[in-house]
């Protein structure tokens, strides 16, 4: 069972930067398909990024503000965040899917306000 340790969240006023990493318990070149997804207070989770391969996917609210990369040499996804805004506060989750089956980190708090 892959472990997903998400790290890097913390406050940031609007219009501020947060990288946040995930780190595998696994090796990533094993690994086709990796993501990130927020859950904020009162609403369902959202999706916020994928990469499948070398191949990148945004939903519309964080195109061109984010950008999901992997170190696969060390195992660690990253999620890279500009422009933040208060709409972005919430738990942020990495997740992989393996075999069908998709594993979740704990989840890191971004809280953006000023």
């Amino acid at each position: 069972q892959v472990r997903l340790v998400e790290s890097g969240g913390g406050l940031v006023q609007p219009g501020g930067s947060l990288r946040l990493s995930c780190s595998a318990s696994e090796s990533l070149e094993r690994i086709f398909s990796m993501g990130w997804y927020r859950t904020a207070p009162g609403k369902q989770r959202e999706f916020v990024a994928r990469i499948m391969g070398s191949s990148t996917h945004y939903p519309d609210s964080v195109k061109g503000r984010f950008t999901i990369s992997r170190d696969n040499a060390k195992n660690i996804l990253n999620l890279e965040m500009s422009g933040l805004n208060p709409e972005d506060t919430a738990v942020y989750y990495c997740t992989v899917t393996i075999g069908g089956s998709w594993y979740w980190g704990q989840g890191t708090q971004v809280t953006v306000s000023s």
